[in-house]
């Protein structure tokens, strides 16, 4: 029997038949999913270390389960000391079970481990379904060991759905278990 992601088998069972209530939709295919999950980093210091790169390269291995991809300048900036094809940051792309991995280690895992932690802002979605949201350290996940870390670093995380609007990105991630700020209190 082949490894099915507990989260997919959840999506497949419960979230498409209460998003189906929800928004009435008439056929299986319209309730939205999750395409893909993309983790990235800038590195602007790494014009001047080359091991910063492969440290990047090797927390993503870690953190995403596969090799990340290093990117690279598409032009040359003086201000900055960057010429072209020089590397600048790293990113991966998650799909499929990996996909649902990374989103049950980032929601049950990892979202508790940040300090002061009240929710994700709502404020991430870019009107057409997507959810960015930004991480300012890499130690919450326990992969990582904090005594390896040489410099504290962030990461973009975007979760890319099929969803036409934010409305059904949100049910979407709240069925999954995403852990939304409520509204403000005065």
């Amino acid at each position: 029997m082949a490894y099915v992601a507990r989260l997919s088998t959840d999506y497949k069972d419960r979230i498409v038949g209460d998003l189906m209530k929800q928004f009435n939709y008439s056929s299986v295919m319209q309730v939205p999913r999750i395409e893909k999950i993309v983790l990235s980093r800038g590195l602007g210091e790494a014009t001047s270390d080359k091991k910063v790169i492969e440290n990047a390269v090797n927390e993503f291995g870690l953190i995403a389960g596969q090799k990340a991809v290093v990117t690279r300048s598409k032009k040359d900036i003086s201000n900055f000391k960057l010429r072209k094809g020089m590397p600048v940051g790293c990113c991966v792309t998650l799909r499929q079970d990996r996909m649902y991995e990374f989103l049950d280690r980032l929601i049950n895992v990892a979202m508790p481990r940040i300090r002061d932690f009240r929710g994700v802002s709502p404020k991430g979605f870019d009107g057409r379904g997507n959810y960015n949201m930004g991480v300012k350290e890499q130690i919450i996940f326990p992969e990582i060991d904090v005594d390896k870390v040489e410099k504290i670093s962030g990461m973009d995380i975007t979760i890319v759905t099929s969803a036409k609007t934010d409305e059904e990105a949100m049910a979407l991630l709240k069925c999954f278990g995403f852990p939304f700020q409520g509204p403000k209190k005065s």
